[in-house]
């Protein structure tokens, strides 16, 4: 079960935060189980766990843009970022 999305990352075990990403539509990476894929029409998004935070890469018409966060983050807020494309 996923805890609110009023809670910060910090705050959701490692399934759940997983759980969340699937259902998002991100695709785990077989090679890497910090790499997670989601594919939009419009833009590719790339999102690496790392030990301190997150770090998402967009794709679109062949540019690219990187963001990193935090997990004090709330999932709701993550989303919208992530949603929002490059």
């Amino acid at each position: 079960m996923l805890p609110s999305s009023d809670t910060p990352l910090y705050s959701h075990p490692l399934p759940a935060l997983e759980q969340w990403l699937q259902t998002s539509g991100f695709i785990q990476s077989p090679a890497d189980p910090c790499l997670w894929t989601l594919v939009r029409s419009q833009w590719t998004a790339e999102l690496i766990l790392q030990s301190d935070g997150l770090v998402i890469s967009w794709t679109a018409e062949g540019r690219s843009t990187q963001r990193g966060f935090s997990y004090g983050l709330t999932r709701a807020d993550l989303e919208s970022a992530i949603l929002a494309g490059p």
